[in-house]
C-alpha cells in the first residue's frame, strides 16, 4: 500500500460539527427530565432563552427546581449521549481525504464527553484509535506541543496539516512545528468568539469560510 503523504489533523469542537447542537441536544436532555419529574412544559425553550440573553442557565434552572442542583445539570450536560452528526458537507469532505491522507484529531475535553461526541459524529470511520487524542486522557491540553508531536513521531517526514477554530490556543503549537495551519471562520454559530488580534505566531497561515475549502489547501 502506498504511504500517505499527508497527515490532516482537526479540532472538534466548532470545527467538525456546531458546538451549540451539542449544547442543544444537552439542554433537551435536561428538559426532558426536568418535565418528567415535575410535570411541567416549555423547558428546553426557556433555557434557549435564558442562554440567548447571557443569563447562568443551570442557576436559573434551580430556582425552578429545587431537588437538582447545578452539579446535578453540569453532569447531565456532560455525559448525556448527544443527537449530534456531521453536516453532509464535512461528511463528504472527510470521506474524500481519508482516500489520500491520514486523518487524526486533538480535542480538549473531558473523556467521556468527547467520545460521546466522536461516537455520534462517526469519527472512527476515517481515524485510527491512535490519533484521536483528547485532552481528558493525555493530560496535555492545546497549545502545550505534546499532541503535535505524537504524529510528527508517528508518521515521520509527511506534511501536516490542523484545521482548528480558536485562534487564541489551537494554531501556535503546529506553527512552530511547521505545519499549514487553517482556521475555519466562524459563521454566527460558535460557542466562543474568535480572536485574531493576537501575536503573528499564534494565527493560522490560511481562514477560510467553508469546510470544503481545506481541500484546495491540502492539494
Amino acid at each position: 500500500m502506498t504511504q500517505k503523504s499527508r497527515v490532516v489533523v482537526f479540532d472538534l469542537d466548532d470545527t467538525l460539527y456546531k458546538e451549540q447542537d451539542y449544547l442543544r441536544s444537552a439542554y433537551r436532555e435536561i428538559a426532558a427530565r426536568i418535565e418528567s419529574q415535575y410535570g411541567l412544559e416549555g423547558i428546553y425553550d426557556q433555557m434557549l432563552k435564558w442562554w440567548q440573553e447571557g443569563e447562568n442557565v443551570f442557576q436559573r434552572l434551580v430556582s425552578y427546581c429545587p431537588q437538582f442542583t447545578v452539579n446535578d445539570l453540569l453532569a447531565i450536560y456532560r455525559s448525556h449521549v448527544p443527537a449530534i452528526r456531521l453536516d453532509e458537507e464535512t461528511k463528504c469532505l472527510l470521506d474524500r481525504l481519508h482516500s489520500y491522507a491520514v486523518l487524526g484529531l486533538i480535542t480538549d475535553g473531558r473523556s467521556l464527553t468527547q467520545r460521546h461526541k466522536i461516537d455520534a459524529l462517526g469519527l472512527s470511520a476515517y481515524m485510527d484509535e491512535n490519533d484521536i487524542l483528547i485532552s481528558g486522557e493525555t493530560g496535555f491540553e492545546k497549545p502545550s506541543d505534546e499532541s503535535f508531536r505524537h504524529f510528527m513521531e508517528r508518521y515521520p517526514s509527511r506534511t501536516y496539516y490542523y484545521i482548528g477554530d480558536n485562534p487564541a490556543k489551537d494554531f501556535i503549537a503546529p506553527n512552530r512545528f511547521g505545519w499549514t495551519t487553517v482556521c475555519l471562520l466562524d459563521d454566527g454559530r460558535n460557542i466562543h468568539p474568535q480572536d485574531f488580534s493576537l501575536s503573528q505566531q499564534m494565527l493560522p497561515q490560511h481562514r477560510i469560510s467553508q469546510f470544503s475549502e481545506i481541500e484546495n489547501i491540502i492539494i
